[in-house]
């Protein structure tokens, strides 16, 4: 269990015999305080953490870690490099812990604490499908081992370093998304965590705005298998259908291991059958074996899911009795929710975000159910230079999917334009502004037997059409 003198030792190299004191978890927002926790004061863009430092306190935390003087009547230690530090006396509870910079201290801390634990971990990165990745790879694992996944999307080099400091002696293992935005962050985010198995999904567009181009984030994203140790303890798992990916084989020392749709994978999947709402049907492949599997969930595009969780299980040891139970297991579909609306159609959330990638799975599942399909698709942010060809892509997926197309923004604009070149009757499209005006279309004119996928990147707020259009109980 973490402890003061844990993070004494990461900070100072020295502790003295009361630093015993337990820290029950580590926290940037004091509201997620409970007792015995650390506080971590970050300075945010609009928000400054040592603002809620007695507010902390007041909750329960035990600790601050701070890089500005707090007034008192809060008693503390400074950590800071030549400070002349008392180890003699017994701390006084809640205490300061001053150093010089707060995000730097909390990743020492945390890679000093991921060293000291006898734990396994799995990374996951990738364009598309990481956090689905991430909680079925822990499901599964969760069959066999004591497992700690990271929490919503504390993927980066705050949350990472978070979750790191929740890992107890119990734990045997622990999956860990990883997110990109610009090279040499997910090696950076490997030396904290010390992957031994790495995961990639996909190489897509999104993001492209930032990191450059499709070749910059397979780079970047590449940063984990090279990170990974040689083998036979290092081990690279690689969607075999994406080339991006594929080519990655050729940059680790770590073994290799494919999967995808196509037989020359090590393990692949075919007679993939969506089946709606009720999850997808599929054979899979491993070796001299055939399994027929059915699991909960939604699009064909699941499968690649399945077969990364599958992997994992195969590379680590587990029975394909516990794979299969995990596959089976919970509710995996973390990012698109069906709820009904007023009018009785079913409304098919898919908001946390989007890209060209996820937006044609998000239609391809859309094709698999019956009804009055209405696409309601808003702007795709962050592609950079894909920002047109994804959205005429897109467009182009869409006509032949949608019966009603709605779009959301101005570049969702380009979308109708490739949607008008396909002879898709005129009365049947609309664009419009922002997700105000998306909400009272769809008031006026959804039935009962409508089939509704909204979509569009965070910044589009699409979650405020669900949100509106949702039935109340």
């Amino acid at each position: 269990m973490l402890t003061l003198g844990h993070l004494l030792n990461a900070l100072i190299d020295q502790h003295p015999a009361w630093a015993s004191q337990v820290i029950t978890d580590a926290v940037v927002d004091s509201r997620q305080i409970i007792p015995g926790a650390l506080f971590v004061a970050m300075r945010g863009e609009q928000v400054d953490g040592h603002s809620f430092v007695a507010s902390a306190f007041e909750r329960g935390a035990s600790f601050a870690l701070v890089q500005q003087d707090i007034p008192e009547p809060f008693v503390g230690l400074d950590l800071r490099p030549g400070a002349a530090l008392n180890l003699n006396s017994r701390v006084e509870l809640p205490c300061i812990l001053r150093v010089e910079d707060t995000l730097l201290a909390l990743q020492r801390i945390a890679a000093y604490w991921r060293r000291q634990l006898d734990v396994k971990v799995i990374g996951i990165t990738g364009s598309v499908g990481k956090s689905t990745t991430k909680e079925l790879v822990a499901t599964v694992l969760g069959q066999h081992y004591s497992t700690l996944k990271n929490s919503g999307n504390l993927n980066n080099e705050i949350g990472l370093p978070l979750t790191l400091l929740r890992l107890s002696d119990g734990h045997r293992r622990a999956v860990l998304e990883m997110g990109f935005y610009v090279p040499g962050e997910i090696a950076f985010l490997c030396d904290l965590a010390q992957p031994q198995i790495g995961v990639v999904t996909n190489i897509g567009t999104v993001h492209a705005e930032r990191a450059g181009s499709q070749e910059a984030i397979a780079r970047g994203k590449a940063e984990l298998v090279q990170s990974l140790p040689s083998a036979p303890s290092g081990v690279a798992i690689l969607n075999y259908d994406d080339p991006w990916v594929r080519e990655m084989a050729e940059k680790t020392s770590a073994s290799v291991f494919f999967y995808g749709l196509d037989p020359q994978a090590d393990l692949w999947a075919d007679q993939v059958e969506g089946l709606g709402l009720e999850g997808i049907r599929f054979r899979l492949h491993y070796k001299q074996e055939t399994l027929h599997l059915r699991v909960p969930m939604i699009g064909r595009h699941s499968v690649h899911t399945a077969l990364r969780a599958a992997a994992v299980g195969l590379v680590d040891g587990l029975t394909w009795q516990e794979i299969i139970s995990g596959l089976r297991s919970g509710h995996t579909q973390l990012r698109l929710v069906a709820v009904r609306a007023e009018s009785g159609a079913l409304l098919l959330d898919d908001t946390y975000n989007a890209s060209p990638q996820s937006t044609l799975a998000a239609l391809n599942m859309l094709d698999e159910i019956d009804g009055r399909k209405v696409a309601v698709l808003g702007d795709m942010l962050e592609l950079g230079q894909y920002e047109h060809e994804g959205h005429w892509k897109i467009g182009l997926r869409a006509a032949e999917v949608a019966d009603i197309l709605i779009t959301v923004g101005e570049r969702a604009r380009i979308i109708a334009s490739a949607v008008r070149r396909t002879r898709f009757p005129e009365n049947r499209i609309a664009e419009l502004e922002d997700s105000q005006q998306a909400i009272e279309f769809l008031r006026k004119n959804l039935r009962a037997e409508d089939i509704v996928l909204v979509k569009g990147s965070r910044g589009m707020r699409m979650d405020r059409i669900v949100a509106s259009l949702e039935a109340r109980s």
